[in-house]
């Protein structure tokens, strides 16, 4: 089992930076992948970034292509994803994500979710 915690969510104005962090506990060494997906009211869960275990890798969706940095810090078993040039359409939960799959743009190939923390995105 893995269990997963994030944090660093919150309001900010439209062009302003948050950090997000996911902290996991318990079998880490079996997951191959991080990722973070979003879900706003109304939406589908939609993937966001995500990056493999040797941090090698990383991918991220369109929408968030060069202001969202996703990176990991295996040693504090610590994925963050930093978000800059925020946009309102930003706005949603915010969920981390733990998989064994090597395929990671897909929320049912991940094992195990985090609670979720809010991002809000003022125009």
């Amino acid at each position: 089992q893995v269990q997963l915690v994030e944090s660093g969510g919150g309001l900010v104005q439209a062009g302003g930076s948050l950090r997000l962090s996911c902290t996991g506990s318990g079998r880490t060494d079996t997951i191959y992948a991080m990722g973070w997906f979003r879900q706003a009211p109304g939406k589908a869960r939609e993937f966001v970034a995500a990056i493999r275990r040797s941090g090698e890798s990383t991918f991220y969706a369109d929408s968030v292509k060069g202001r969202f940095t996703i990176s990991r810090d295996n040693a504090k078993n610590t994925v963050y994803l930093q978000m800059n040039s925020l946009k309102p359409e930003d706005t949603a939960v915010y969920y981390c994500a733990a998989g064994r799959s090597s395929i990671y743009s897909i929320s049912s190939y991940y094992n195990y979710w985090g609670q979720g923390t809010q991002v809000t995105v003022s125009s």
